[in-house]
């Protein structure tokens, strides 16, 4: 055993995970994972099931708090050598497979959390050096007769062991390996050598049985490169494979709630909220997927409360625009020269900007207005609670180009968006864009009244849009009698 190799510190991470109250079984996981080890050895014949192919790198990306470390955790407890885990896994869904003794700590797993660093870290190379040492130490210390010297690159000290020690193999486990990236000492210059530092460790190297490696965002994010083109990347939204083995699925959190009823004398938090409170996202297939950590947070503590207390640094996007993840800075150059891009708009901007405890009140309500239109103040002059016909209207779009469309825009909290339209004509709001004797500007184009409402019990929103033009001309002709 070692630090890193067949280390014994993920099995006694996930033997207290797994004795949890609230712990998830989700070992089924290794039913993916098996097959790759297995095709690559020839044990099983290939099949329409996995693609005719043995693919042995995987990258998995998930936001925090979605247990990727967890299963990190389980997967080096089961494959690794260091530590006889049957006492665990024995009592889990994995125990049924037909393959569960072959595997079960048959295998070197090298497990490595890239977000740990020496004392007083101030340098990349303070960083990474003290990974290369820690890992040299275990493969010396191991394989005496491999002729490791301990200033040899780590990709020389495998291949020795490849050359003097018969089959031998590794399984490499690399838990948050994009820690780096979001580091301030870690310049461009060290996260290329970075990069290239696990293309060399990994790429095409005849003693990687199987890599698997978690992250936040997409490879792409980091390598520009081929440096990391070997991985398979299951994202949370791209991909539906592993999709459930992160964050609680409904059915999974149904049966935490159950628990929860049965555990707690005096229970304060309903269904409903945990899933108002903490439905993280939904994956490609349309499964809706919770928080964990805020899910068995908040039934530990018998509260609904803000748990999940960071999904990422805010810099992030400049990685994004940097890297052209997705196009992202190609589509940011056509808007600002006037182009039009399209857009997947999954949820209102309300659930993503606005933060739970707070959701409610109107400055942070009129805020995400301001957000969502930020792009019409180049065409409109934007007004709040301006008098308006018979009262004051929360949103007022002054068209600044003759002929544009005009816009009243009315906001309900636990009322219908039908209500807002209707205040908007009962109040007469239109009447602010009727061309007056003597005015400078004649308002031309179409009188859009726009009503958003949403609920505070469901969170649900509803939009209406209305023409407003024939209740001004209405009017008029009122007037006129």
């Amino acid at each position: 055993m070692g630090v890193y190799l067949n280390s014994k510190k993920p099995y006694l991470l996930f033997q207290e995970d797994s004795s949890s109250t609230y712990f998830v079984d989700k070992t089924e996981i290794l039913k993916e994972l098996v097959p790759l080890v297995e095709l690559k050895e020839n044990i099983i014949e290939k099949s329409e099931e996995n693609g005719g192919k043995g693919h042995k790198y995987v990258c998995i990306t998930r936001p925090r708090r979605f247990g990727k470390t967890v299963m990190a955790n389980m997967i080096s407890s089961y494959f690794g050598k260091g530590v006889d885990s049957s006492q665990v896994f024995g009592r889990l869904a994995v125990s049924g497979c037909d393959w569960y003794e072959k595997h079960l700590n048959k295998h070197n797993v090298i497990h490595i959390m890239f977000n740990e660093m020496p004392k007083n870290c101030k340098t990349y190379q303070q960083y990474i050096d003290r990974i290369e040492a820690r890992l040299i130490s275990d493969l010396v210390r191991t394989y005496p007769d491999a002729h490791i010297g301990k200033d040899d690159a780590l990709w020389d000290a495998f291949n020795n062991i490849v050359e003097f020690v018969e089959e031998e193999k590794f399984i490499f486990i690399l838990d948050e390996w994009d820690f780096i990236f979001h580091q301030d000492f870690a310049t461009d210059e060290d996260k290329e050598s970075y990069t290239k530092f696990l293309s060399i460790l990994l790429k095409d190297q005849p003693y990687v049985e199987l890599a698997y490696m978690t992250g936040i965002l997409p490879i792409a994010k980091y390598s520009s490169g081929s440096e990391l083109n070997m991985f398979y990347e299951y994202t949370m939204a791209s991909e539906e494979k592993f999709s459930d083995s992160f964050g609680f699925t409904e059915s999974e959190t149904d049966g935490l709630y159950k628990k929860y009823l049965l555990n707690c004398s005096d229970p304060k938090v309903t269904r409903e909220g945990l899933r108002i409170w903490y439905d993280g996202y939904h994956t490609r297939s349309k499964e809706r997927i919770y928080n964990p950590r805020s899910v068995v947070a908040s039934l530990l503590n018998n509260n609904l409360g803000n748990y999940w207390t960071s999904s990422g640094p805010y810099d992030e996007i400049f990685y994004y625009i940097e890297k052209n993840v997705d196009d992202v800075r190609d589509g940011i150059a056509l808007m600002v020269s006037g182009e039009p891009v399209p857009a997947k708009v999954q949820e209102y901007a309300h659930n993503t900007e606005v933060p739970l405890l707070s959701y409610s009140n109107e400055a942070d309500l009129t805020a995400v207005v301001n957000l969502v239109y930020l792009a019409a103040r180049d065409f409109y002059r934007i007004e709040r609670e301006d008098k308006a016909g018979l009262g004051y209207v929360d949103f007022i779009f002054y068209p600044l180009k003759e002929g544009d469309d005009c816009i009243i825009l009315e906001l309900k909290v636990d009322h219908t968006a039908e209500e807002a339209i209707q205040q908007i004509k009962d109040k007469k709001y239109a009447l602010k864009f009727q061309g007056k004797m003597g005015d400078r500007q004649q308002y031309t184009g179409r009188i859009l009244g726009v009503g958003i409402a949403y609920s505070k019990e469901d969170k649900k929103h509803s939009c209406k849009i209305e023409e407003l033009r024939e209740q001004i001309n209405e009017i008029s002709k009122c007037r006129v009698i």
